[in-house]
C-alpha cells in the first residue's frame, strides 16, 4: 500500500470488540491514512459516523448486540456513502452472502495475515480515487485542447522558456496579464510539465457566488447548512496530487482570501461543518487581469496572501505585443476549429494577415479565436464579409453576429460595443434584474457588469 495515500485525505473506522484487534488495525491504518477512529460497538460506530465522514468502515460481524451486518444505518446511508469491509471468524455461507447483500467491498477471515488486509483497503481507496478524479475530469471539460504555447515571437520564446523552469517546483505560480492572453493554457502547460499525478482542476473565483465559494472549495459534511443533504468533497480534495487553478482571483472576496491564505500556509483543509482537518498535496496557481499591488494598496486583496501567491510570478504579453505570432495562431485556429466542426479551414491571404498584424486586438488572443471560429462557420475569413472586400483597420475585427428572423439577432452593422451592450441587458433582462445571476451565466464577475452599466449611463 502507498504511504502517499495520506496525503489524499482518506478516512477509515474500525468496528471490532476486541480491543487488540482495534489496536493492530488502528496503528495500521494510521501510517496510511489520514484518519482513522476505532469502536467496539455498533452504537459507537453510529455515533462517530454521525460525526465524520469515513471513506472506509472495516467491520467485524460478531459484534455484541447486534452483528455487524445488521448495520442497517450505514449500509444504506446514500448520503454518507462508505465503501466496507466484512471482519470474520465464522466461515459460513450464509454469512458470506449476507455480507454481500449488505453492500461488502471485501470479506476477510480471521484470523488474517495484516498484509491481506492492507491490499483489501487499498483496493477500496483506488476505487475512491479513481470517483474523485472522474468528478475532476467532468469539471475540466476543455481538458482535450492542446497546451502547447504557439508562436515565435521573442515574448513567446521566452514565456515558455519561463513555464518550463517554473514547472517542476511545487511553489504557488501567479500569472496576470490582460484579458484573453491566454493564462489558462499557460496554467495547464505548467501542470503538464510538473509531474504532478493528480487532476488539473480549474475555478473562476469570479463566477461562483461568494456565500458558496467556502463549500466549492473545501467541501462540507451533510448537514453543515441548508441544502446539503449529502457530504461533497471540495475542489481542494478533488485536486490532491494535482494542480488547483483560481482564476480571477482578484474577485475572491477577503473573508475567503484568509481561509485560502491558511489553507496554504498549513496545507489542511477543513470542510464546512467538519470538525477536523483533512491533509491536502496541492499546488496552487492563480491569475488575475488586475493589479494586484495596486488592489493591496486599496485594501481589496490581503497582503500576505499576495506574497503567499506570487512566490513565483508570470506576465504574459498582450497580442499586440506579438503580432509576429498572429499567421500561425490564425492556421492553427482554422484546421483545430474546422475538425472539430466537421468543416473546412479557412485560407487566409497575406493581407488579411497583415490586416490583423496592424489591429490591437483588445480582446487578444481569445478575439483571434473568435474572430476564426466565426470565419470558419462563414466558410470566408470575416475581413472580407465585414468590409466588402476593402482592408480597413477600424472595426474590422469587431464580433458580429448575423440577424435572424423575428429580430432576436443583432444588424450585421453593429459594432462590438452595441451588440455586447444589447446581449448583456438581454440576459439581466431574462433574470429580472438579478446582476448577480446574469454574471454567473455571462461567465463574468458582478463587478464587471456593474462597471459595463455604468459606463453606458455615463456615455
Amino acid at each position: 500500500m502507498k504511504d502517499a495515500l495520506q496525503q489524499f485525505g482518506f478516512s477509515a473506522l474500525v468496528v471490532d470488540d476486541e480491543p487488540g484487534m482495534r489496536a493492530i488495525l488502528n496503528k495500521a491504518l494510521s501510517k496510511k491514512l489520514t484518519q482513522v477512529e476505532t469502536a467496539s460497538s455498533l452504537e459507537e460506530a453510529e455515533a462517530l459516523r454521525q460525526r465524520n465522514h469515513f471513506d472506509l468502515l472495516i467491520v467485524d460481524i460478531n459484534l455484541p448486540g447486534r452483528s455487524g451486518i445488521d448495520w442497517h444505518e450505514a449500509f444504506t446511508d446514500d448520503e454518507r456513502r462508505s465503501d466496507i469491509i466484512f471482519m470474520t471468524g465464522y466461515a459460513e455461507l450464509e454469512t458470506a452472502i449476507k455480507a454481500l447483500r449488505a453492500g461488502a467491498s471485501d470479506f476477510i477471515l480471521k484470523p488474517f495475515n495484516l498484509e491481506q488486509m492492507l491490499q483489501s483497503v487499498q483496493r477500496c481507496l483506488d476505487k475512491r480515487m479513481m470517483e474523485r478524479r472522474n468528478v475532476a475530469l467532468q469539471r475540466d471539460v476543455a481538458r482535450s485542447f492542446p497546451v502547447d504555447i504557439i508562436g515565435e515571437a521573442p515574448k513567446t520564446q521566452a514565456m515558455r522558456e519561463m513555464v518550463s523552469r517554473l514547472a517542476p517546483s511545487p511553489a504557488a505560480v501567479l500569472i496576470e496579464g490582460e484579458s484573453g492572453t491566454g493564462k489558462e493554457l499557460v496554467a495547464r502547460a505548467l501542470h503538464s510539465l510538473s509531474g504532478r499525478t493528480g487532476p488539473f482542476v480549474p475555478l473562476n473565483c469570479g463566477a461562483i457566488a461568494p456565500e458558496l465559494l467556502e463549500s466549492e472549495l473545501f467541501g462540507h459534511v451533510s448537514g453543515a447548512f441548508t441544502g446539503a443533504r449529502k457530504n461533497k468533497d471540495g475542489l481542494f480534495r478533488v485536486a490532491d496530487k494535482g494542480t488547483l487553478f483560481l482564476d480571477e482571483i482578484g474577485e475572491m472576496p477577503l473573508s475567503m482570501q484568509a481561509s485560502l491564505l491558511r489553507t496554504l500556509e498549513q496545507k489542511t483543509i477543513r470542510p464546512v461543518g467538519a470538525e477536523r482537518e483533512v491533509s491536502v498535496d496541492v499546488r496552487i496557481v492563480a491569475a488575475t487581469n488586475r493589479n494586484l499591488h495596486q488592489e493591496v494598496e486599496l485594501g481589496r486583496f490581503r497582503k500576505d496572501l499576495f506574497y503567499r501567491l506570487n512566490v513565483l510570478s508570470l506576465e504574459l504579453p498582450p497580442l499586440r505585443e506579438r503580432t509576429q505570432d498572429i499567421a500561425l495562431l490564425l492556421n492553427h485556429f482554422s484546421d483545430s476549429l474546422a475538425r472539430e466542426m466537421g468543416l473546412k479551414p479557412v485560407v487566409w491571404s497575406s493581407e488579411e494577415v497583415a490586416a490583423m498584424q496592424g489591429y490591437d486586438w483588445p480582446g487578444n488572443i481569445r478575439e483571434l479565436k473568435n474572430t476564426v471560429e466565426r470565419a470558419v462557420l462563414l466558410g470566408k475569413p470575416e475581413l472580407r464579409h465585414w468590409t466588402g472586400g476593402e482592408v480597413q483597420q477600424e472595426d474590422s475585427f469587431a464580433p458580429v453576429t448575423l440577424a435572424v428572423s423575428g429580430g432576436d439577432g443583432y444588424p450585421l452593422e453593429w459594432p462590438l460595443k452595441d451588440v455586447e451592450r444589447s446581449h448583456i441587458e438581454k440576459v439581466v433582462a431574462s433574470h429580472e434584474g438579478n446582476k448577480s445571476a446574469a454574471a454567473r451565466q455571462l461567465g463574468v464577475a458582478r463587478k464587471t457588469l456593474e462597471r459595463k452599466f455604468k459606463e453606458w449611463q455615463d456615455e
